[in-house]
C-alpha cells in the first residue's frame, strides 16, 4: 500500500509556485509497551474520570478549560478550539535563506520528505533543488498543516528535498541559564593534543544503520526469558564483578592509555588526519582495502 501523503501544497519562490507532497521521513521505533496489570486477578487496569468529590463522571460532560488564576478556569468546547485553528493555504512561501549550518541543530524538530507532485512540477522541482545546493542555502518558510503554523526548512536530500519543522524561540529553554556555573579557563595544551587525536582515531562517516537499541533489545531478551520461564521472576543477567578503585581518574593517564591502546572499531573509521601530540605514541597506519 502507497504511503499517504501528511501534506499537499505547493512550494512558491517569487512567482513560482511547485506542486509538491510531503510525507513523514520518521516511523515508530521497536518500542516496548507495557500495560498496568492487577496482579492478583491478571487483567488490565482501566481508568474512569472522576471528579473530586463527585466520583465518576459522563464523558459528555467534559469540556476544556484554561487556568488563568489558582483554581479559576476558562471553559472551551470543541467547536470554539477549532472556529481559532489556522486554515492551511497550501502554500509554502519560501521567504528567506540561510546558510546550510546557519540554524541551530537545537531548532530542529521533524523532518518530511518533499516529492513533486507529477511530471509537470519535476522541472521546477529539480531546479529549485539543485539552485538550493549550488547555492550551499536552506530555505526558510511558515506553513500551516493541521491547525497550527509552522517555521520550516527546506533543503536538497539525494533526489528529492527535506522539510523540517523548526521550534520557535520561545519554545527553547535558555542555555545560559544552565551554562552560566561552568568555568572559562582554557584546556591543558596537551591534554588538547591529546583528545584530539583520539577524536581523530574514532572519526569516521556517521551510519545510522550500525547502531541498535541496546535497551529494547534487552528488554525482548528479558521477556524471552521470562515466558520461557512461565512467568518466575528472571534475575537480570550478570555483567561480572564490578571494579573497585578510586573515584578519582587520572585524566592524562587515561586519555593516553586510550591514545596508545588499539582504535575501537567504529563505523568506517578513518585513520587519523592529525599528528599525535609528541608525548603520545603514533597511531599506526593502516593499508587501505
Amino acid at each position: 500500500m502507497a504511503a499517504r501523503a501528511y501534506w499537499q501544497g505547493q512550494i512558491r519562490l517569487a512567482l513560482v509556485s511547485i506542486p509538491v507532497e510531503v510525507y513523514s521521513a520518521t516511523r515508530s521505533g521497536a518500542s516496548i509497551a507495557f500495560r498496568q496489570i492487577h496482579e492478583p486477578s491478571g487483567k488490565p487496569v482501566h481508568y474512569e474520570k472522576v471528579v473530586q468529590g463527585i466520583g465518576p463522571i459522563d464523558p459528555d460532560e467534559i469540556m476544556k478549560g484554561f487556568e488563568y488564576k489558582k483554581g479559576a478556569y476558562v471553559l472551551l468546547d470543541e467547536e470554539e478550539i477549532a472556529a481559532v485553528k489556522l486554515e492551511s493555504k497550501r502554500t509554502l512561501e519560501l521567504t528567506q535563506f540561510v546558510d546550510n549550518d546557519g540554524i541551530d541543530p537545537i531548532y530542529f524538530d521533524k523532518p518530511y520528505y518533499v516529492v513533486p507532485a507529477d511530471d509537470l512540477a519535476e522541472e521546477a522541482f529539480i531546479v529549485l533543488r539543485e539552485a538550493l545546493r549550488k547555492a550551499r542555502k536552506i530555505g526558510i518558510g511558515q506553513l500551516a498543516m493541521r491547525g497550527r503554523e509552522y517555521v520550516v526548512s527546506l533543503k536538497p536530500c539525494g533526489r528529492g528535498m527535506v522539510l523540517e519543522t523548526l521550534r520557535y524561540d520561545d519554545e527553547l529553554n535558555k542555555a545560559a541559564s544552565y551554562f552560566r556555573s561552568i568555568g572559562e579557563a582554557k584546556p591543558d595544551v596537551e591534554l588538547l593534543e591529546l583528545a584530539t587525536t583520539l577524536i581523530d582515531r574514532r572519526s569516521g562517516k556517521f551510519d545510522a544503520a550500525e547502531y541498535k537499541d541496546r535497551y529494547v533489545d534487552a528488554l525482548k531478551a528479558l521477556i524471552e526469558r521470562k515466558l520461557e520461564g512461565k512467568g518466575t521472576k528472571v534475575e537480570p543477567e550478570e555483567d561480572g564483578p564490578a571494579r573497585k578503585g578510586s573515584n578519582v581518574i587520572d585524566l592524562m593517564a587515561a586519555l593516553k592509555k586510550s591514545v596508545d591502546s588499539p582504535a575501537r572499531a567504529t563505523p568506517r573509521a578513518k585513520t587519523a588526519a592529525k599528528p599525535a601530540a609528541k608525548a603520545a605514541a603514533k597511531p599506526r597506519s593502516r593499508k587501505r582495502a
